[in-house]
């Protein structure tokens, strides 16, 4: 007894004296919880709408949803929701998708006359069995579960489209000056990831073009073991590598948010040399740490930030382009 006693002690004192070693590295780094991240200037005011969420304990799926309603119920912004600048036709068609911590998704695409498409695509994704709704089939289950029908097209943007028809030339820029997306990421108190992305597409495109914004993998991907990823731009770059879903992939492996982003754009650039110069697009990525970064091709590309560190900062992206 006492030679086990002796034992005891011992190993109890070895374990104690390294105990402080022990700690530090089981510490490395505190996540930075709860945090969100967005998108564009837009992003400052969803932020803030989504804050009132995290910051009271809420699930980061409800924080993302709130946060989105804030651009796509501005009729100022021309690039989500309502007073979204219209299709070559004169119509305004929204995409969104979402998706939370359980791998649960919905998505909405080309759906008219709903100022909150990303509602409808949560709908989708906590009432069916589906992931995506189209067309007039999103549009009848928006209007079979209590969502009003309204014109989206506003005065500004009639204006603006009859104007673009004097030449219908079609310029698909996206960058700071004609914003097209607001993805958002959040990561809630407990440790989940959501993210939420919804856009009224490129202004003046085809009718019935959808970009990568409502595709889950391209415009958004959630990995609640890993981090998540949003996307903006031209959809249709990001669609050929699988964007969001190829930077989370990244992230698995080892690089951080920004080189992970880097990383993306890069492969844009080898996959289309001439075109990437003409065209921006840019990711934003979180992981489950709650550490954060961003990259895109052109400068420009800005992307709002707000935690109990950092109260709602603006920050602009390196970009590949960039001097």
């Amino acid at each position: 007894m006492k030679t086990s006693r002796r034992k005891f002690l011992q190993s109890g004192a070895a374990l104690a004296s390294l105990a402080p070693f022990a700690t530090v590295s089981a510490g490395q780094k505190q996540v930075n919880k709860p945090v969100v991240i967005s998108t564009w200037n837009f992003g400052v005011t969803a932020n803030a709408e989504a804050w009132k969420v995290l910051s009271s304990g809420g699930r980061a799926l409800d924080a993302v949803e709130h946060g989105v309603w804030v651009p796509e119920a501005d009729p100022k912004e021309t690039s989500v929701g309502l007073g979204g600048l219209p299709d070559r036709d004169g119509k305004v068609t929204l995409d969104a998708c979402i998706m939370d911590e359980y791998a649960n998704c919905g998505s909405v695409a080309c759906l008219e006359h709903i100022v909150h498409p990303i509602s409808v695509a949560r709908k989708v994704m906590e009432k069916t069995p589906h992931v995506m709704l189209v067309g007039e089939g999103a549009l009848e289950f928006a209007l079979a579960n209590g969502f009003k029908k309204e014109n989206l097209l506003t005065p500004e943007s009639e204006k603006a489209w009859k104007e673009w028809l004097k030449k219908s030339e079609y310029k698909p820029l996206a960058n700071i000056e004609n914003h097209d997306t607001i993805g958002m990421i959040a990561l809630d108190k407990s440790g989940n990831l959501s993210g939420a992305c919804t856009t009224s597409g490129m202004a003046y495109k085809m009718h019935g073009r959808v970009g990568d914004s409502p595709i889950i993998g391209a415009g958004l991907f959630v990995d609640n073991e890993i981090g998540a990823v949003t996307s903006t731009g031209v959809g249709e770059e990001v669609i050929r590598i699988v964007g969001s879903h190829l930077v989370v992939e990244l992230m698995r492996q080892g690089e951080s948010p920004e080189n992970a982003c880097r990383h993306a754009v890069e492969r844009i650039v080898k996959n289309q040399p001439s075109k990437s110069k003409e065209i921006q697009v840019g990711f934003l990525a979180l992981t489950k740490r709650g550490e954060y970064g961003a990259f895109s091709l052109q400068k420009g590309f800005t992307f709002a930030v707000y935690s109990e560190k950092i109260p709602n900062k603006l920050y602009e992206a390196k970009s590949y382009y960039g001097v």
